[in-house]
């Protein structure tokens, strides 16, 4: 443990890599369109559809700014998106502290970015059991995995990334990026935090309570036809 002690810790940390994966893509062009705008050198690591739509967002900008997280770690997505953020690199980039002489070589070695900000909200869990024509099989499959490992590991080393979990953040983002010249500080970043945890232990919640009320059955239904 004694190599990852914590000794130094910015208030500011400014915002140059990024990653974004989310079921919600509310607010997201105005939120897109503003970070790059205060940070024209930003990197943007996206996958699937939030890959698309930021590219529909940004046009010809997206050449120099946004790219799949499948070219970032050199793992192709698996079929139906199953695996995709899942990935060493990926979770080097959040976990790694700035000031920590090992994580920087850790860094060097796997070229990885440090990421600065996860923005990422989950498979619509809730909604998916909510409806008429719910199955357990339709409910097992929007359970998420990458989604809230992300978020809990973004939100884990809040003292240098921000966790993002709610589209009706991303206007306090930008107005605090503005004003500290393209930075969050600190106190965000641990309410940021504050917010993830809370956000996956609700969907571990209601993930562990519709399971409690279904009976298993051997038999599965199709949850998609071919």
């Amino acid at each position: 443990m004694g190599k990852n002690l914590v000794t130094r810790v910015d208030d500011f940390v400014k915002i140059s890599t990024v990653l974004i994966s989310v079921s919600d893509k509310s607010g997201l062009e105005q939120f897109i369109l503003e970070l790059v705008k205060i940070n024209p050198d930003i990197k943007i690591l996206s996958t699937g559809g939030t890959y698309s739509r930021i590219s529909e967002i940004l046009g010809e900008k997206a050449i120099n700014v946004l790219f799949q997280v499948s070219d970032y770690t050199g793992q192709p997505e698996t079929q139906g998106g199953l695996v995709k953020t899942l990935d060493f690199k990926i979770y080097l980039g959040i976990l790694t502290e700035t000031y920590n002489d090992y994580h920087k070589k850790d860094l060097e070695r796997t070229l990885a970015l440090p990421i600065d900000m996860v923005v990422v909200n989950l498979y619509p869990f809730e909604e998916t059991i909510s409806k008429n024509d719910s199955t357990p099989e339709k409910a097992r499959a929007n359970i998420d995995i990458g989604g809230p490992c992300m978020i809990r590991a973004s939100a884990k080393n809040y003292l240098r990334v921000a966790s993002v979990v709610f589209p009706k953040d991303y206007g306090k983002i930008i107005d605090k990026m503005k004003e500290q010249g393209g930075c969050l500080d600190l106190e965000s970043r641990f309410e940021f935090a504050k917010k993830a945890f809370r956000h996956t232990a609700d969907y571990d919640n209601a993930i562990a309570s519709y399971l409690e009320k279904t009976s298993y059955s051997k038999k599965i239904e199709p949850c998609y036809k071919l």
